[in-house]
């Protein structure tokens, strides 16, 4: 995947490398998986824990995410940390042995994006489970060390597979300038809402307040820190009532909010709700195409940002778990192993949502 020549075979009293492939609408099979040869920057990694994200669940229902389509055999996954097992010649970061994180996109370091240092914007980019790139459930992946980051000693692999869904928050903080003086709405409690609302506390916001539609979502949003909830509905007809709860919710004019959800009456209540001056952080994808009252919001001179995935999240997401500032432990609901029986499990548990936040694999 990160280097050109032969793949690898078993060494002598190796078992032969598996991972779980995406052949067909929800159907998952564990199956060998040949490796690219080590390349002089690369590592090989003995993958030890991996998360499920929606967009893999997304892949196994559909065989598509957003303009992404499934063509062929696929190996899903990509929120993951493990151990390093070799290095390649060039490598001085890294020793076998190493507990890392992986960050699962290879851009080109050559475009202008690349180069102008938005790397995440990478037309180029190779991200793992992201056709036709493969993932990262298997025993073992290559990958170029400079994506591998080594782990304090006191946080563990499986807190280490929380930095990829933690970096969505951290990057959507500072695309927005979270600081603390700022009011921060967080619209949507599943995971990326949640990571949001850690984020942001990390950060230092004044004041944290949630809106979702599930009663069991705000109470562990409450848990993780934000410092007040207010229970939504669908129905776009409520929203002028909601905006006036979350404003009293607030106690007082709300500086940023994160839309965590992408549908038409999250983003019209984001843009409702936020302040004159204030900012929109759209994070969450819902719907590809929205109809909402920009215009209003235009003229209280609302700034509207967007964001996609990541950069240079890494070191601080472990500094944040290093020091206890964030705890991404309680997310973690579900723990499955890696077997053909437990990875169906896994990702029935994912998809039926119900009290599943972040539902794990060990390997």
């Amino acid at each position: 995947m990160s280097s050109q020549g032969g793949a690898l075979e078993p060494r002598d009293g190796e078992q032969e490398n598996m991972a779980a492939w995406l052949v067909g609408v929800n159907t998952l099979r564990i199956q060998p998986f040949k490796l690219p040869t080590v390349g002089p920057n690369d590592v090989r990694v003995k993958i030890k824990a991996v998360g499920i994200c929606g967009s893999d669940v997304h892949y196994l229902k559909t065989m598509k995410c957003a303009d992404f389509v499934v063509q062929e055999p696929m190996v899903i996954g990509h929120e993951c940390a493990g151990i390093v097992d070799e290095v390649g010649s060039m490598v001085k970061n890294l020793v076998p042995g190493d507990r890392v994180a992986l960050e699962p996109g290879i851009s080109c370091w050559r475009c202008e994006q690349c180069k102008g240092g938005r790397y995440n914007l990478c037309p180029d980019m190779k991200f793992f489970a992201t056709p036709p790139v493969h993932g990262s459930l298997a025993n073992q992946i290559v990958h170029p060390a400079d994506l591998c980051f080594k782990l304090p000693e006191n946080v563990s692999l499986e807190e280490g597979a929380m930095c990829e869904p933690l970096s969505v928050g951290v990057h959507a903080c500072r695309r927005a300038n979270i600081g603390p003086e700022t009011n921060v709405l967080v619209i949507g409690a599943g995971p990326i809402g949640l990571v949001s609302v850690l984020s942001a506390r990390a950060f230092g916001a004044a004041r944290i307040v949630i809106v979702d539609v599930d009663e069991e979502r705000l109470s562990i949003a409450k848990s993780l820190g934000a410092d007040d909830a207010v229970k939504v509905s669908t129905n776009p007809q409520d929203l002028e009532g909601e905006v006036s709860k979350i404003s009293k919710a607030m106690k007082g004019g709300v500086d940023v909010s994160f839309d965590c959800v992408g549908f038409n009456k999250t983003m019209s209540t984001a843009l409702s709700a936020t302040r004159p001056g204030g900012k929109v952080c759209l994070v969450g994808m819902g719907h590809g195409v929205m109809t909402v009252p920009l215009t209003p919001a235009a003229a209280r001179e609302v700034d509207v940002v967007g964001i996609f995935r990541y950069k240079n999240t890494w070191p601080l997401c472990l500094e944040f778990l290093r020091t206890g500032k964030i705890d991404v432990k309680p997310l973690i609901t579900h723990r499955f192993g890696f077997s053909q029986k437990e990875i169906e499990e896994a990702f029935e548990t994912s998809a039926r949502g119900g009290n599943a936040i972040k539902v794990m694999f060990n390997l």
